[in-house]
């Protein structure tokens, strides 16, 4: 028999209802006004140290304060403030200097600066078919004068500053050599960078050296492989020592012609959710492979050596890598400048990440004090050992 309630009572029944919920809802409504709250008094406190701290410099300082180098400060010092070495703040200078070099091209005479003990520019460095290799310039050439003004004087940043320009425009430099002072006039250009290095060793091995990972690169490397396979190439040797990384989508197609079709490696962000960070399609490259490694090797071209091997391509040679397995982001910021962010991590399908660790390799090999490259003809010999089976 079923039994019916009052109207009184269905309508007390509904009141104390919505009182629980209302009660329920305002509990954990204050819990989150709570937090809140404690997060924007933290935020303040924040705020109101730094506004004493300005009211102080600008109170009490005796230099003339630049306020668009104070603003990058504070923003490069909040970033530092993570506590994360691979997060940086870039100016909107520096951020146009990321964006070129993540290209493949730099705009400039093509030299490599340092500061040198007498207080001048020593040049270290000189990218071939550039507007400096062209004139002639040599490696320890010194830098005495950039249009006309002497660079002691200026001292080394500013003078490094002054160095750079847009396509087209003028430089004059005084260069010393041996003693003698020299006067050049230079017209900056666009230059190609080569970050793929290829050769055949002998009749049967190919060896590629990947200096680095940038826009430009999967086509120097495909190139590069096309060029060694067609000549007869039954091995590759892969050099990544030195290679601090770069981009992972160029990465993404070095990997693709070598490994087999499917996910290759995947990313891990602070919620939880995971993506695919390398794919390759169904054409393989199906040859004895082996990677050099040192301790310089990080990042994207740690990623290589661990795809390569843990997909059973390649054999590794070297040194424990350096073990970088975090991704950074470039966000734009409304300043025109930069964060670089680290924003996940990363691993290949089938092991660990590696970050904090680095990569083992298959064979440990240190080159030695006179110069030989143990560490080559190891991997030579891995090769020739494998193809003779």
């Amino acid at each position: 028999m079923n039994k019916k309630i009052s109207l009184g009572l269905a309508l007390s029944l509904i009141a104390v209802s919505v009182a629980v919920t209302f009660i329920l809802t305002s509990f954990f409504s204050l819990q989150s006004f709570n937090t809140k709250v404690v997060d924007v008094n933290e935020k303040a406190k924040k705020y109101t140290a730094l506004q004493s701290l300005d009211n102080i410099v600008r109170e009490s300082y005796l230099g003339e304060i630049d306020e668009n180098t104070l603003e990058a400060g504070i923003l490069k010092g909040y970033v530092q403030g993570i506590d994360d070495k691979y997060s940086r703040y870039l100016t909107e200078e520096e951020y146009l200097t990321e964006q070129n070099e993540n290209s493949g091209t730099l705009v400039g005479l093509g030299l490599t600066l340092a500061e040198d003990e007498s207080g001048y520019i020593r040049i270290s460095e000189i990218l071939s078919s550039s507007p400096a290799a062209d004139l002639g310039i040599m490696q320890d050439d010194l830098i005495i004068k950039i249009d006309g003004l002497d660079v002691k004087e200026m001292g080394f940043i500013e003078a490094a500053n002054n160095m750079k320009g847009t396509e087209g425009s003028a430089i004059a430099l005084t260069i010393r050599r041996n003693g003698k002072d020299t006067d050049y006039k230079f017209t900056r250009r666009a230059i190609v960078i080569n970050s793929i290095e290829s050769e055949m060793l002998g009749s049967l091995i190919g060896y590629i050296k990947i200096n680095s990972f940038k826009e430009n690169t999967p086509e120097q490397f495909i190139n590069a492989l096309e060029r060694l396979t067609a000549n007869g190439a039954n091995s590759i040797i892969f050099d990544v020592r030195g290679n601090s990384g770069g981009l992972v989508s160029a990465l993404e197609q070095c990997l693709d012609p070598l490994l087999p079709e499917g996910i290759i490696a995947t990313s891990e962000y602070k919620d939880g959710h995971s993506e695919t960070l390398v794919y390759s399609d169904a054409s393989e490259l199906n040859i004895p492979m082996a990677i050099l490694v040192d301790k310089h090797t990080a990042s994207a071209a740690e990623l290589f050596a661990a795809s390569l091997r843990d997909f059973g391509k390649a054999s590794v040679v070297g040194e424990q890598t350096y073990g970088k397995g975090v991704m950074q982001d470039i966000i734009e910021l409304d300043d025109g400048g930069a964060v670089v962010l680290t924003v996940a991590k990363y691993r290949t399908a089938v092991s660990e990440c590696y970050d904090g660790i680095g990569i083992t390799p298959d064979y440990p090999v240190e080159n030695g004090n006179d110069g030989t490259d143990m560490q080559y003809n190891k991997a030579v010999e891995v090769l020739q050992l494998m193809t003779a089976r």
